[in-house]
């Protein structure tokens, strides 16, 4: 992926609009595309969410549990603890 720096306004309702080039480059092009927004120092971090477990953070073979994401490999070893 090219790195690309952008200048956008923030409007009066505190949007931006993700730039076309950048939505296309991350596959978030769809209406009810998600992204994840992080504030680190004086920095806003806005990057594609991609689910994954709670525990471990893996993306794969995910369940859900009481509405949060777990990997299987992490449901198998709470259910041997119970």
């Amino acid at each position: 992926m090219k790195s690309v720096g952008i200048v956008r306004s923030v409007d009066i309702a505190g949007r931006i609009v993700l730039p076309i080039e950048i939505r296309k480059e991350l596959d978030i092009m769809g209406e009810g595309s998600k992204v994840e927004i992080l504030a680190r120092g004086n920095e806003i971090v806005i990057k594609k969410y991609i689910p994954s477990c709670i525990f471990c953070h893996s993306s794969e073979e995910l369940v859900e549990y009481n509405g949060q994401k777990i990997c299987r490999e992490c449901a198998k070893k709470i259910a041997k603890t119970v």
